[in-house]
This record gives structure tokens, sequence and C-alpha cells, in this order.
């Protein structure tokens, strides 16, 4: 397709719309919900407007205001990745650390909450959310599942704890990439490191490979080099990964090379690089999953056997008074594990438990009865990435603490007693505390040396404030002692350097500004950084089975504060009036006009408008959001289907929660183009095809329009295509571009 340029004319938090449940990350601040329905006077405006019914129409079918304004700003992100930020330096000194410390300790340890026992809800009944405090309830609820009372454990492990292949197997060599990059650090390496992430000096550089993947690496200028994996001849089977000998047999046997993803990927992953993959798909996501996996648990294994042979040593008569083993964090858990749901919990425990393969497993049939759940039965249209992130236990508020010894796994440990967490943002959030400082906990993150954060796409559909909010609170100075001895803690520890060692790992299927944040902000690793991506989209609009004329049309936004206001303008001035036009026109018959809007914050403000000006009072529409009870959603699908909607407004987290075949639909017009590239085949493939397969629509009069600036580049280029994407952003002649 080739574009066509001609003269100027004139995007937070959501419900969880599955299941009848009512979510609690996707309802404003915090994750609580919250809706009200009118009743006394008369509302100021109406979500819907609807075509003259005649008298004998019931009153009660006439639609209400349900949704309520959000308060989650949605995050509008330039296309440019802006990988390196100046970040404040604080460094505080090892005796002032140990007096804070002292300072704080709590002489008897606090009386410690008692598990609630109440009949349990079934996973797939609906809760009924009615106030803040009740919701606040809810959640406790929730997070009581996830309890378990148990006292604080004295973390010494002898030798014995250690199994045949242990004492025998990690001899571990001085180019171990976890030698090198936790035990071995140069002091003078790493302050020159911080001091080139304070003034934002980084060595940046790309390749294309011959695959199709576009890897940008940046590093320091300072950085360590001599990291085995980082070569430059990569591996290609599991056993050079370094790992333990009693997970190589079952690494081998699990994952095989599948396309060259164990080097890809496996490399930085197992050299303790920080990674942003931006292609996950269902296809690929079970070898992800065991190549992170493996990683968190070869690390935890290889810390716990360095602190057991210390111990051992210690243990030992003649062994100077100033011999220091420095291999220890201030708490225990060493790994995080960020997912979207319960059932993907359950599939990375699973993972892990594969390749551990322990004797016992205590809790386990607590956490199947709490966690796993039958994969629903989806229809046939229901696309890939759907099935995988919605089938079995779609709840995402859980945390889960994992301990190791030697032939167990326990799970529901106390965080303070646990080598691998594992929880979606809502319920670490929620596990951390208020903003109070005297109620917040946070030392358990004080520690943690690797994040996997995987379905990074999903989680920006829940509360993306939360994944922050865990990022802000990582490796902090903890508060409190809680029975950590300091002469056995690393310097870069006591000094905060903790940050800029620890490695970061984000699995997402696209790459967005909120990712790139993250990628700039948080991703501070002295190993370095990779992001791995596509070297060049074709575009969606090219995946389709049907032609329908696709425009695109560019407004000027030279502000990325003030493109919401630039994009409300066109839309009222360039949009509004051709929808004016047509609902006088098409009285009666309704002109079938989607309006897709991804935003929320957006959603309202277009909702507004379209009830409350003088210029729309023709137009007749309907509503669908993430907050829309189901009886709603029913009754607004259907009057748009049969024409006494007109216009229907229909907002990006509802399609993702819902994923709705909507009938009728003969016009689309996007105020923003989805995040999601599939959303745009959903949309043009299936909603107009069902109208054209039907007879409804006529195929000639089938069209798109879509609204972008340049602040939309990521969007754009995953629906046309990486070149045209680039013409269309740096065409002079015309702002207005169709394909056919």
């Amino acid at each position: 397709m080739a574009p066509s340029a001609r003269g100027a004319r004139g995007r937070g938090a959501s419900t969880r719309g599955r299941g009848g449940h009512v979510s609690r990350s996707r309802g404003g601040r915090n994750g609580q919900a919250s809706s009200r329905t009118p009743s006394g006077p008369k509302s100021a405006f109406y979500s819907t407007r609807v075509e003259e019914l005649p008298e004998d129409v019931s009153e009660n079918d006439q639609v209400s205001t349900l949704e309520e304004s959000d308060q989650d700003v949605e995050l509008y992100g330039s296309s440019e990745d802006n990988e390196e930020n100046t970040v404040s330096i604080t460094t505080k000194p090892y005796t002032t650390l140990l007096q804070s410390l002292a300072a704080n300790a709590p002489s008897n340890e606090p009386a410690r909450k008692k598990r609630k026992l109440s009949p349990k809800r079934g996973l797939g009944e609906p809760r009924a959310i009615t106030s803040p405090a009740i919701a606040a309830a809810a959640l406790q609820d929730d997070l009581d599942l996830d309890h378990v009372e148990e006292p604080p454990e004295d973390d010494e492990q002898s030798a014995e704890d250690l199994d045949d292949a242990d004492a025998t197997d990690d001899i571990i060599s001085p180019h171990d990439n976890f030698e090198v990059h936790f035990r071995a650090v140069n002091e003078k390496v790493l302050a020159s490191c911080i001091a080139d992430c304070g003034d934002s000096k980084w060595k940046a550089q790309r390749t294309v490979l011959q695959s199709g993947w576009k890897v940008s690496t940046s590093s320091y200028h300072n950085s360590p080099d001599n990291f085995g994996l980082r070569s430059g001849k990569g591996p290609t089977a599991t056993p050079d990964f370094q790992l333990k000998q009693k997970l190589e047999a079952k690494a081998i046997a699990t994952i095989p090379d599948n396309g060259g993803l164990n080097e890809l990927l496996g490399v930085p992953i197992f050299s303790y690089q920080d990674v942003l993959f931006c292609d996950r798909t269902p296809a690929i996501a079970e070898h992800i999953r065991a190549l992170s996996c493996l990683h968190a648990l070869n690390h935890v294994l290889k810390t716990r056997d360095h602190v057991i042979k210390n111990n051992a040593r210690l243990s030992k008569s003649g062994i100077p008074d100033d011999t220091e083993y420095r291999d220890q964090g201030f708490t225990r858990p060493k790994a995080l594990i960020l997912l979207p749901t319960r059932q993907a919990c359950v599939k990375a425990v699973d993972t892990i438990v594969s390749f551990y393969d322990p004797e016992q497993q205590e809790n386990r049939k607590r956490f199947q009865d709490s966690y796993s759940q039958t994969a629903d039965e989806f229809s046939d249209d229901k696309p890939a990435d759907f099935r995988e992130l919605f089938g079995g236990n779609d709840d995402d508020m859980f945390r889960l603490g994992i301990k190791f010894t030697r032939k167990t796994i326990k799970y529901f440990s106390q965080f303070y007693n646990s080598d691998i967490i594992i929880a979606s943002p809502l319920g670490l959030r929620m596990a951390i505390g208020t903003d109070d400082t005297k109620k917040k906990d946070h030392d358990f993150l004080s520690s943690i040396e690797i994040v996997v954060v995987d379905q990074a796409e999903a989680l920006l559909m829940q509360n993306w404030e939360h994944v922050e909010y865990i990022f802000e609170h990582l490796n902090l100075q903890p508060k409190e002692t809680h029975g950590c001895d300091f002469s056995r803690v690393h310097n870069w520890y006591l000094d905060g350097h903790a940050r800029y060692l620890r490695q970061t790992v984000f699995f997402t299927a696209f790459n967005t500004p909120e990712l790139n944040r993250i990628y700039g902000h948080y991703m501070l690793n002295i190993a370095g950084k990779v992001k791995i991506s596509k070297s060049e989209y074709n575009g969606a609009m090219l995946d389709m089975s049907i032609q329908v004329k696709q425009t695109f049309s560019r407004y000027e936004s030279p502000e990325l504060p003030a493109d919401p206001d630039a994009r409300f303008k066109y839309f009222t001035t360039a949009v509004v009036p051709i929808l004016t036009k047509a609902s006088r026109t098409l009285s009666g018959k309704g002109q079938g006009t989607l309006i897709f809007i991804p935003s929320y914050m957006d959603f309202v403000r277009v909702r507004n408008f379209l009830a409350t000006s003088s210029s729309t009072q023709n137009i007749s529409f309907g509503s669908i959001s993430e907050y829309t009870p189901v009886r709603d959603v029913a009754r607004a699908r259907s009057h748009f289907f049969s024409g006494r909607h007109s216009v229907l407004l229909y907002t990006g987290r509802a399609h993702h929660f819902r994923r709705y075949i909507l009938r009728g639909v003969r016009k689309i017009v996007m105020y923003a183009l989805p995040d999601n590239p599939i959303f745009y085949q959903d949309f043009v493939e299936g909603f107009l095809m069902k109208g054209i397969a039907d007879g409804s629509t006529d195929p000639s009069q089938a069209s798109v329009r879509s609204i972008f600036s340049k602040w939309d580049f990521l969007k754009l280029e995953r629906v046309v295509g990486t070149r045209r994407c680039t013409a269309m952003l740096k065409e002079k002649g015309g702002d207005t571009f169709d394909f056919l």
C-alpha cells in the first residue's frame, strides 16, 4: 500500500470485567473500585443520548450514568527511549547505618496477625464492593488467604543442609557470572559506574541480527567486561549457563534451543544484565518462563550454598578474628517475580518445582486450592493472548513466599523467611502497606537481587502505579535489623548501592513509554542493559482478510504535556462535525460509528462533551467502559446494533478484559491507536467483517479513521509498519494518509 497525502484537516485504572468479579487493582488509586448510581435530582449529564422513543417504551430501558471519573492519569510517553537519566546518588556510611538500625530495633516482636478463617467464596462468584471501607476489608480477606502464621527463623544453616551434589559440584570458577557480579565486586569500578550513572554517561550500541531482531545495548563507560557469557560467543545450550549440577540435567531436557532464544535471551539473563524483551508471544511463553525461573532458582541456590559453606567455616576453631565472609544482604528474599494472575503464578511455581524436584512440598494442597483453577472454555473467537492471560484463576491480587531447604519447598512462608517472592503488583502493594511510615513495611525488598516481570503488557492494563511504587521501594535501607548479622553483609549493601547490582528482566508483547521509563530510571545495573525488539514491523493493517479504507490523520502536538488537549481539540473540530452531519442525514437509521478510546480519562472527557455540548444534541450515543455493569453493556450493545444509538464509545480496558464482538459497526474512529496491535485487527477484521458477512454493512461504506501525533510513534509503527510510520511522521505535504 502506498499512502496518499492531501491537505490538512481539521489517551488509567480499570476494573475487572470478567466473571462478575469486581477488580481491586483496576478501580482507581490503590486498586479500589468505586461506582455510584445517580439518585435524587437529575444528573448534570447522561452517559448516553438515545433517539426519541414511543411513549409506550418503559422508562427503565433508558441508559443512565454508571461510570465515575477515574483518578489515575495515563502517562503519555514519547517515541524516544529516554534511556539515560540523571539519578541522584546518596551514600550512607556504615556507622550511621548501624546506629540508625540499633535505634529503631524493637525490644519485642510485634504480635502477629492470626489468619482469618471464613467460608470460602467461589472463584467465579462476584463480590459486591459498595464503599472504600468494605473494599479495604475485602482486600484484606484476600490477603489473608496468602497469610501464614509463622515465627521468624534463625537463618543459621550448617553444611549438613547441603546434599551430596551440592557438596561436590560447586567449586565456583572465578569467571562464574554469579561470582563476578555479586561476590568479586571491584569497589573502584562500582564507584566509577555510579558516577557515570549520575552523569548519564552510557555507551549505546544497536545491532540488527540476521534473525530479524534489533538488540540495543547500554553500558557504563567503566562497566566490567569480564563476564564469561559476554565474550561475543554466547551459549546455545543450557550447560553453558553455569548452572548447579542438580539443575543441569533437567534444564537440558526442559529447555532445548528454540530458534536461538537461548542465545538471544539466555546470554544476557544468565550474565546478570538487565533485559527488556519486547516481543513476547504465547508461542514462546513457556520457554521464556523456563529461562527466567531457572535463572532465579539457580541464583537462590548458589546464594544459599555460599552462606551454608561459610557458616561451616566460621564454626571451625582457629579462624582469625578478622576473617570476613560477606555473603549476604539485609534480609533473606533474593528474587521477586511479578505476574498478572494467580494462574500465571501456578505456572511459574510448577516450572520451579520441575527444576528443583523436591522430596516434599509443604502447603502444596493449600496452594493448589487457592491458586489453581480449571481453565475456562472460551469461544473460538477469543485470541491466543486472551486465552493465556485469563484461562484458569485470573484473580489479580496475591502474594506468595517460597522457601527452599535441602529437600523441601515451603509455600506461604513469611516474607522474611522466603527465598523467592511471587506476587501481583496489587498484592505486593497491599503487603507493603499504606503511606503511613509507621505502618509501611518494605524491608523484605531491601535485598532483592533479581526482579522478573512477565506479561508486562497485562500489568499495564491493571494499575501501573503499583509497579512503579514497588520499584521505588526496592533496595532501600531497612528500618529494622530483622536479626541481620552485619559482619556478613556485602559492603555495597551497607553503602546503599544494591540497586546498581540488581538485575531487572521484563518480558512484554510490545514496548510502551511506561516500559521505556522503567528501562531508563530503574535499570541501572553495572553489567549493562539490553533491549530486544523486532528490527522492523510490517504493520497490523496488512494482516487483514478484507479490504477497507483506512485513514490516518495527524495533528500537531509540539509538547508532550499538552498532547491530550491537542488531541481533544482536533477530535471536536475535525471529527465531531462529521458525526453531527451524519446523524442528521441518517436520522433514525443509525450510522453505526464506533469510537475507540484507549484511556479512561479521555473517555470521560469525550463522553461529557457529547452529553453536554449543544453541537452534539442530534447525536445519540451509548458507552461501554471497564466500569459498565454487564446489564448495561448488553443494553448498549443492543441499542447500537438496532440503530437507537448511532455512536458507541468503547474503552481499551473494556476490550482487553472482555473482547466483545460488537455488531452493527459500519465505521470506526480511533481517538488514539491501541498499544496492542491485536486490538486494531479485532476492530477492523472482526467488527467490520461481521457486518459485511451478514450483509448489514456495505463494503464500500466501511471505513476506519485513526488520529495520531508524533508522540504515538510506537503505536503507529506496530499498526502501519516501520517504514510507513517514519514517512507519515515526516511528511510535509499533508497530514492525512489513506490506505486501501
